[in-house]
């Protein structure tokens, strides 16, 4: 699973180091590569085994929904399998514009995937979320967790 969250710097090239915690992750699943794709204002990072989880159920939806093809045309056609490489992955140029990625950016561990965000955007998510926690907590709570 992933947890956590740190701050990471990508280089000139789009490349960003995956914290280690993360790597051995991938390296319990005998996995060297991410599958990153956009999502709202950032990146989800899965596991391709868990990407292929998510590629399944999407294949099963009927194609001529007009919300399965939105998924379709943003989610799961920005998915790119980007190989670990000296612990580092190349994040490709249009993902980057996308989630307004330039240099100062957060990874944010949430269990089956891991976000990507540039650094200003994550602190104001973040204290939205912050703000909401208590509420989501209660309704959570309603369900067991």
């Amino acid at each position: 699973m992933f947890r956590g969250r740190s701050k990471h710097t990508l280089d000139s090239k789009g490349r960003l180091a995956i914290p280690a915690r993360f790597r051995e992750e991938l390296a319990q699943r005998e996995d060297d590569c991410l599958v990153v794709t956009n999502h709202d204002n950032c990146l989800w990072a899965f596991s391709r085994e868990d990407w292929k989880v998510i590629e399944d159920k999407a294949a099963a939806l009927p194609q001529f929904d007009h919300s399965v093809n939105t998924y379709l045309r943003y989610f799961i056609s920005g998915a790119v399998e980007c190989p670990v490489k000296q612990g580092r992955i190349t994040i490709p140029s249009d993902l980057k514009i996308i989630a307004g990625l330039d240099k100062e950016v957060v990874l944010v561990g949430e269990l089956k995937r891991f976000e990507i965000w540039d650094r200003d955007r994550w602190e104001e998510e973040f204290q939205r979320s912050k703000a909401r926690f208590s509420e989501a907590s209660q309704s959570l709570s309603e369900l067991g967790i």
